[in-house]
């Protein structure tokens, strides 16, 4: 540990990005995956050295010869479960691509709970993490998209799920600690349905059947971000046969016929000797 308690970065991205170790006895395979299923049955709060160790039939003691504490032992545990992840569907646009990405990490969430948890501005990305941003800025690097855009496309698309996985995890603390369902538990707020009627375009909504089926939020909110990076990848392309592909010049257009990419003769043989060259 470093100073003041706090665990040492560098220690955790050496456990992160460690060589396969020993698959008999303790190792520290054997110890993530006792936890991930302590996490799955009871959560991240449920989550302690303790358990894991009664989980494998040995002392608290002999896991910390493995890894220095539980917050590099969450770490690892959120790197296993993200190689379940795949690559993203061969062929087809962006989209598709991009949205199957989603979809499998939603999935994902839905299997571990607990993992929409821990993220964080400082959380250390092991191998299977990385490896999986890769396979996200890949799809959208071959667009008319800005590289600083790109990144903040995808960084856009991994937020929303994992806003939703956060929200759904909620849904499954409160249950499990109220023991009612989220529907049984608002089902008998009627004190406060009562009140409500002094809010007209909340009535109005409600007597129109806005909350008698509510849209499913995953469903909804993917299709409207993705509608989002479509409109502006639509605008990088317009925006890019607009100009020059050499010197990012306006390019005056023919009314009719083949469109022209450059916007000028010399702009063009210059291509040309580029493509040769290269």
């Amino acid at each position: 540990m470093a100073q003041g308690g706090v665990a040492d970065p560098d220690r955790g991205i050496e456990l992160l990005w460690r060589d396969g170790g020993s698959r008999t006895g303790l190792s520290l395979e054997r110890i993530v995956g006792a936890a991930v299923e302590v996490a799955d049955a009871d959560g991240l709060a449920g989550l302690s050295m303790r358990k894991v160790a009664e989980r494998l039939g040995f002392t608290s003691m002999s896991l910390y010869r493995h890894v220095p504490g539980r917050d590099q032992l969450v770490e690892l545990m959120r790197d296993a479960v993200l190689a379940e992840l795949g690559s993203p569907p061969a062929g087809g646009g962006w989209r598709p691509r991009l949205e199957a990405c989603a979809r499998e990490s939603w999935e994902l969430c839905k299997r571990h709970p607990w993992l929409a948890g821990t993220s964080g501005s400082r959380s250390l990305p092991g191998p299977n993490a990385v490896a999986h941003y890769e396979r996200l800025l890949g799809i959208l690097a071959g667009t008319g998209l800005a590289p600083a855009e790109v990144v903040a496309a995808v960084d856009l698309v991994d937020r929303f799920v994992n806003a939703e996985a956060v929200a759904l995890a909620e849904v499954a603390r409160a249950e499990r600690s109220s023991g009612m369902t989220h529907e049984e538990w608002w089902g008998a707020r009627g004190s406060l349905f009562d009140r409500l009627d002094r809010f007209p375009v909340i009535t109005a909504l409600w007597e129109a059947g806005g909350y008698d089926e509510p849209l499913d939020s995953f469903e909804f909110g993917l299709a409207r971000v993705l509608d989002g990076i479509e409109l502006l990848i639509r605008s990088r392309d317009e925006k890019r046969d607009e100009t020059c592909r050499v010197c990012g010049e306006p390019v005056e257009q023919p009314s009719a016929g083949r469109p022209r990419a450059y916007c000028s003769r010399a702009c063009q043989q210059r291509a040309y000797r580029q493509r040769k060259s290269g």
